[in-house]
């Protein structure tokens, strides 16, 4: 009898050649039915996008790089020219789809980077062009899963087994192509025998902690206890956490982060309890181009999602105003670190961050 799969057996977004399509995990039937989508036009990976069927920063990146891909092979032209103008305009469409995640513009800046590079400066062919442009996708698909790893790794010097840890919406397997990122030191700590007890918050109004966070790690076996988002300060005051890892969409040059809608009251919680916070980035979402939070474009997304999604009936009175930011903005100096593929950062963030790039510069 064949192994019944759990949600980690599936690829949260991948290339398949055979349909000419991008195939990802629709995150919104999660965790009822676990059902993957094929998305084909720029049409339906936008909306896979803006709809939160992929989601989470390093996914979106991902499936923005895999999907450029598609679409620049289906541009039946030998003229470079009149390829990277149809490029640019697929570039510029899927990038209007979410604009606080910084991963989605960096991919699609990326990709177009090579695009340029090989056909204005080393006159390659369109074909070539096309070629390049499949390669550069699938290694930042795999550069993903690197990332994660040495996240884990470096999150993973910062707790002691047995620890308690807290985290908010969903930086776990399901936003990035493996191990997470605010749950890489979770999955590499379950493998090693550190036998972590681990709060989700639910995250309202979308409930990714619930659907998604919960879900993944508790088919990882993990011991995992779901909690309400104004739960945190309770399970803190009982010295159950130890530790708070989150991910973020957006870090900005002084340190600020940009996370889920509800990271900052954890950060804030966490600063009254002794408890430390680490923000797991990518340096793929280091802006060092946004100075401080302020800066950061917050997404504001639909009342209904507050009012009505969920609900077999509307909770809310009809007419009533509502306010619902996609995400919040944690001050540095809530922040115990900021943990990349290239070490901790630590304050003051505008020199340490800056390191961290420079690093990066240096290797790559």
């Amino acid at each position: 009898m064949e192994k019944q799969k759990n949600i980690l057996d599936y690829d949260t977004v991948a290339l398949d050649e055979a349909q000419d399509a991008v195939i990802i995990i629709d995150q919104t039937l999660l965790p009822g039915k676990i059902e993957l989508i094929a998305l084909h036009t720029a049409q339906e990976m936008w909306d896979a996008i803006y709809l939160l069927k992929v989601r989470g920063a390093p996914a979106i990146g991902v499936a923005a790089a895999l999907g450029i891909y598609l679409l620049a092979n289906r541009i039946e032209t030998e003229d470079f020219e009149e390829f990277y103008q149809k490029f640019t305009e697929y570039k510029e469409y899927l990038d209007s789809s979410r604009p606080t995640a910084v991963n989605l513009s960096w991919a699609l800046k990326r990709m177009d980077a090579v695009a340029v590079k090989a056909g204005r400066e080393e006159h390659k062919t369109v074909a070539k062009v096309k070629e390049i442009l499949h390669d550069e996708a699938l290694q930042i698909r795999a550069e993903d899963v690197e990332v994660c790893r040495k996240i884990g790794e470096f999150g993973l010097e910062l707790v002691k087994p047995g620890d308690g840890i807290l985290t908010h919406c969903n930086a776990g397997q399901l936003a990035t192509v493996k191990y997470g990122t605010a749950t890489a030191p979770i999955y590499l700590g379950q493998e090693r025998g550190y036998n972590f007890h681990v709060f989700a918050d639910e995250t309202r109004p979308l409930l990714q902690g619930a659907r998604l966070t919960a879900f993944e790690l508790h088919s990882a076996g993990v011991d995992v206890t779901l909690i309400c988002d104004n739960m945190s300060a309770s399970v803190m005051s009982k010295g159950w956490v130890q530790a708070v890892f989150v991910g973020c969409d957006r870090v900005a040059a002084n340190g600020d982060t940009a996370n889920k809608i509800g990271t900052s009251v954890v950060a804030a919680v966490a600063k009254q309890y002794g408890v430390p916070v680490y923000i797991c980035a990518p340096t793929s979402t280091i802006d060092m181009a946004t100075a401080t939070g302020a800066d950061i474009c917050i997404e504001q997304r639909k009342a209904e999602e507050v009012t009505e999604m969920w609900y077999k009936e509307r909770m809310a009175p009809e007419g009533v105003k509502v306010y619902n930011p996609a995400f919040d903005v944690t001050d540095h100096e809530l922040i115990a670190g900021i943990v990349t593929e290239y070490g901790v950062a630590r304050a003051p963030y505008t020199e340490s961050l800056k390191e961290i790039m420079e690093r990066k510069a240096q290797r790559g």
